[in-house]
């Protein structure tokens, strides 16, 4: 049986952030309690405020990151021991929303399940007129990191920042604002699923779903999803992969600070995307070693997910600890191999015409293997033909053979393209135009 409905293919003409990969569908388109007393790490005689920002000597300085990264140590301890009491310490209990939200923070924090957590102090802001303004000279606006290794998901710690205002009050360092600096942060990823309203937390194993705990029944479901769609990535995929992944399905339109696209009549809208974390990353910029992804639903489509959607995303997280060195066209192409061979081991569903519009319309005009400007200047093709020469690989080589040579070409780039082929990029294209299929 065909059904067009069923399938995704093409795709928004949309420019990829490198640690992230996207798949396309068609679509139409209050504060709480304050906390306790403000208790926070002391600090020297010597190690007080100018009371000119900005204007500290370098021991002060020290003294002073010295002074936060104790009252972070504090709160991470506090985490992990399940003591609330102890993280609302240093929060300003005169800000009832910024005690609000973090109270919110920690009953969220509690529901992931960390193996390891710490908070430490990275670069600090120039002062920001705005908060200087509001809490005084002492204000000191600093990034902090957030390194975490969620149990049974991550294999190694990662890391997201934050922005953190404290003011030096009674001897002290206090918590007074954790939004004003949010536009010096990373343009991915700073906005975590943690850092909304009280999510609930499914976990299926190795898999790990996030959805707002007023949405409990959708948790449920995705995971349901997702569970076949990790099932169909291991089938066709020859190379370990345990299957661990966080699927976000929240409402908010800006988890891990995601734009999404809304499509709007015949438009076309971005579904979901699959974010690489690295162990090191710092202002989006990856650093180190690719550690696995996060899966972002639109929170438009969160309540309509397939399991050909989260195949085609899944893949990139099965595939994302390789390395970052594979052409687009071999990470989009796979996608879609994958998300296409599993649809077809229904034997009530196929992507013949998907097939043919491929053949007919796309092939005519691919020139060389698809590259990013291909995929901005018209993603439909570029999608396409990546699947199509991703095709014509797996039927030349076979499955196994496709996977050793997608793992060369994460880690040592296209030039490995002809020892396991025997074809420059030129004939490859050229193979692919003619494969029948």
């Amino acid at each position: 049986m065909n059904h067009q409905k069923r399938l995704f293919a093409g795709v928004a003409a949309l420019a990829l952030a490198a640690s992230t990969a996207v798949v396309a569908v068609r679509i139409r388109q209050g504060d709480a309690v304050p906390g306790g007393n403000a208790i926070a790490a002391q600090t020297s005689p010597g190690a007080t405020p100018s009371t000119t920002p900005g204007q500290l000597s370098s021991s002060q300085d020290a003294a002073r990151k010295k002074a936060i990264d104790v009252l972070l140590a504090r709160r991470t301890a506090a985490v992990l021991k399940g003591d609330l009491k102890g993280f609302l310490a240093a929060v300003d209990p005169k800000q009832a929303a910024l005690v609000a939200r973090q109270r919110v923070l920690f009953t969220n924090l509690r529901k992931f399940g960390f193996s390891s957590l710490k908070y430490y102090t990275a670069d600090a802001f120039r002062p920001v007129p705005g908060l200087v303004d509001k809490f005084g000279p002492t204000a000191f606006s600093t990034r902090v990191m957030m390194q975490y290794q969620i149990s049974g998901l991550d294999p190694r710690p990662v890391q997201t920042d934050l922005g953190y205002t404290f003011v030096h009050r009674s001897g002290a360092w206090v918590l007074v604002d954790d939004t004003g600096t949010d536009e010096n942060l990373s343009p991915d990823g700073h906005r975590q699923a943690w850092d909304f309203d009280e999510v609930q937390v499914v976990r299926r194993g190795k898999l790990v779903v996030v959805v707002d705990k007023r949405e409990a029944a959708l948790g449920t479901k995705v995971a349901q999803v997702a569970e076949k769609a990790a099932k169909s990535v291991r089938k066709h995929w020859e190379q370990p992969w345990n299957g661990a992944v966080l699927v976000v399905a929240m409402p908010q339109q800006s988890v891990m600070s995601l734009l999404w696209t809304t499509g709007t009549g015949e438009g076309w809208t971005i579904a979901a995307k699959a974010v690489t974390l690295f162990e090191g990353e710092q202002l989006g910029k990856p650093v180190g070693r690719p550690i696995g992804s996060r899966i972002v639903v639109n929170p438009a489509l969160r309540k309509k997910l397939d399991k050909d959607l989260l195949v085609h995303e899944m893949t990139h997280v099965a595939t994302s600890t390789l390395g970052v060195n594979a052409p687009i066209w071999a990470v989009e192409g796979l996608a879609e191999y994958i998300r296409c061979r599993s649809i077809e081991d229904d034997p009530h569903w196929t992507v013949d015409p998907y097939r043919k519009r491929v053949k007919s319309k796309y092939l005519p005009k691919l020139k060389s293997l698809p590259t990013r400007a291909t995929f901005d200047a018209d993603a439909d093709l570029a999608y396409g033909t990546s699947w199509w020469i991703v095709e014509y690989l797996a039927d030349t080589l076979g499955e196994k053979k496709l996977a050793a040579l997608y793992t060369d070409l994460a880690q040592h780039g296209e030039p490995v393209l002809k020892k396991h082929t025997g074809l420059t990029p030129t004939q490859l294209t050229k193979a692919a135009k003619t494969f029948k299929g």
